[in-house]
């Protein structure tokens, strides 16, 4: 089964075998990579033919992205009207009904023009002004408490969006962001009490089933989530849409900016169901990194995650941290974070690591995080929106010079107003990667997924076969037996295997 799915997901990278542009002659290159490396250098100058290049580029998984910020707005008016919805005049903020006097209707946004786009702009990044009174980094993160009411109902309609996004992209795996049972939650940790004793303060969450109950909640909501997205896609009928069998993994996300025992009660939710739902597959740490409360408990959240991370081995750990500059806080805040992510709470990838050259001993960490194989999710579009941080600002060759692998992602690629190609965009024309350069990031990509299984490749970011593939033609229709059993049993490499698909198509 697994095979004829990493066949299924190569399908949409085949089309690049017909695939022409128009570009300048060069001497004949020696391998099909060298000729496919020679066309992007051929394209870097042109930004039409480069994006329809790196759209049919095989770009592995996105990593770092937050379910909520990447379905598009449309969509997010599109549910609100359809759930009747009410939109505050001043804020531009939805909620349920009835609409008072100061609200309109959702369903206005489909005869008035003018309301349709001022929420349009207020709900993304759509027409915003970096030189008007707003940041981008307040304009981004203010979006969400705006529309977070149209999401409520419709988690398997945005799971389905995503993830055929993401599909069509030519990407060969979804790892999204999502949180479960807020209200229980918080209603458990309120009544629990924050204790600095972690195993105290786990144990009294745990008795008499509590968490156990909110856990069993979790999985039914997002059994109905599943069905939503089958739905939307027709799965199981004849008029089935690819994307069914996409890959695709929940990692679950924690509000950092709230009380500490709220923090903790929603982390070990996240790492219980780790532990007895293969759908959630890692941990992460949401919310702007320079809110006040965030910067107070940093290192308190840092040693929550660490002590968690020893008890639940199945669950994996991803953080974001260094999603900061020195305009965003006090000089002392921007010397520790990637470090105690990675030290403290055993972060296996860091998402964002924009203020890695403001950590003490850059250098040092930088060789560590290399050491330990700690992946950086680059999402250069909301870096750029966020922080106003790219080109030479920006780290990614700098960690690159030090062998830290990198994973290009989207972030929040429907309040950018963006997608993953023009992330590989960026990546050519303002961080100069190569071919080769790209096709490492897309393979790490896959490599550094959370996705269960064994890789495709005989240890991380070594990007040669294991031996049971070693004697096959990779991304071959054909592998050996060894290697078809491989495919069979891990979904990771039955990905990775669809993206050399992908990559000969390409080339040829």
């Amino acid at each position: 089964m697994l095979i004829r799915r990493a066949m299924l997901f190569a399908v949409c990278a085949t089309v690049v075998a017909g695939l022409t542009m128009a570009v300048p002659a060069v001497a004949a290159p020696s391998s099909a990579e060298d000729r496919a490396s020679a066309r992007l250098d051929a394209l870097r100058a042109g930004p039409d033919g480069l994006a329809e290049f790196l759209r049919a580029f095989p770009k592995g998984g996105d990593l770092h992205n937050h379910l909520s910020g990447a379905v598009s707005t449309e969509s997010l008016i599109r549910y609100s009207v359809a759930d009747g919805l009410c939109i505050d005049k001043a804020t531009l903020t939805a909620s349920a009904p009835p609409c008072t006097a100061t609200q309109r209707p959702a369903s206005d946004t489909n005869t008035d023009k003018a309301f349709y786009s001022a929420v349009l702009r207020a709900w993304s990044m759509e027409g915003f002004d970096p030189n008007g009174p707003e940041s981008g980094h307040d304009h981004f993160f203010a979006t969400f408490g705006k529309f977070v009411a149209a999401t409520d109902r419709h988690k398997g309609d945005m799971l389905a969006e995503v993830a055929d996004i993401a599909r069509r992209q030519n990407q060969f795996y979804l790892e999204t962001l999502i949180s479960r049972q807020g209200s229980a939650v918080r209603a458990l940790a309120t009544k629990t009490g924050f204790d600095a004793d972690f195993a105290v303060m786990r144990r009294k969450m745990l008795d008499g089933g509590a968490m156990a109950k909110i856990v069993t909640a979790a999985q039914a909501d997002t059994d109905a989530d599943y069905a939503q997205f089958d739905a939307a896609l027709k799965c199981g009928t004849p008029a089935a849409s690819r994307t069914c069998v996409f890959p695709k993994r929940y990692d679950y996300q924690v509000g950092r900016a709230t009380d500490p025992e709220v923090v903790f009660a929603h982390l070990l939710l996240g790492f219980e169901l780790g532990q007895v739902d293969g759908r959630y597959v890692g941990v992460n740490l949401v919310q702007p990194e320079g809110d006040p409360i965030a910067l107070r408990d940093y290192h308190l959240h840092m040693t929550m995650v660490g002590f968690l991370r020893k008890l639940y081995p199945k669950t994996r750990v991803t953080l974001h941290a260094g999603e900061l500059t020195p305009e965003l806080v006090p000089p002392a805040d921007i010397l520790f974070h990637i470090r105690e992510a990675v030290e403290i709470a055993g972060a296996e990838r860091i998402g964002h690591g924009v203020a890695v050259r403001h950590e003490t001993n850059a250098a040092q960490l930088a060789r560590e995080m290399a050491d330990r194989h700690v992946l950086v999710e680059t999402p250069l579009t909301s870096n750029a929106q966020i922080l106003g941080v790219s080109g030479p600002e920006h780290p990614m060759r700098w960690y690159q010079r030090f062998g830290v692998p990198i994973g290009l992602a989207t972030d929040d690629a429907g309040v950018s107003r963006s997608d993953i190609t023009a992330d590989y965009v960026r990546a050519v024309t303002e961080q100069h990667q190569t071919y080769r350069q790209l096709k490492r990031i897309s393979r790490a990509s896959l490599d550094h997924g959370f996705i269960q299984g064994a890789s495709l490749w005989r240890g991380p970011d070594d990007f040669r076969p294991v031996a049971a593939c070693a004697g096959s033609v990779l991304g071959g229709a054909n592998p050996g037996q060894r290697c078809k059993q491989l495919l069979h049993d891990s979904p990771k490499a039955a990905a990775e295997w669809a993206q050399e698909a992908a990559f000969r198509a390409l080339e040829s």
